[in-house]
């Protein structure tokens, strides 16, 4: 695996995700989750939103590396505020 270039941002981005996926997993299992009709009109579970929100904070990132020029600690903060606005009203 030489050809990747494996670094530590890389690894704890990777953990990140695995841990909110362990998390998600076990809040599943402890309260099972009820379809929700947000403002997007259609009915949406728990792990729907996280993929709205993990989706849309990929395209945050783009659009901030391509757009802005500030550090990218800036779109993490973007893409906090648009996680929540997610599990809030979709």
């Amino acid at each position: 695996m030489e050809w990747m270039a494996w670094t530590w941002p890389t690894a704890l981005f990777f953990a990140g995700l695995a841990a909110v996926l362990a998390v998600m997993a076990a809040l599943h299992i402890k309260y099972p989750s009820t379809p929700k009709t947000g403002v997007l009109g259609i009915e949406t579970m728990r792990g729907d939103r996280l993929f709205i929100s993990l989706l849309g904070s990929a395209f945050i990132n783009l659009a901030w590396i391509g757009l802005v020029d500030a550090p990218q600690y800036g779109a993490l903060i973007v893409c906090g505020l648009f996680a929540l606005c997610v599990f809030r009203w979709v």
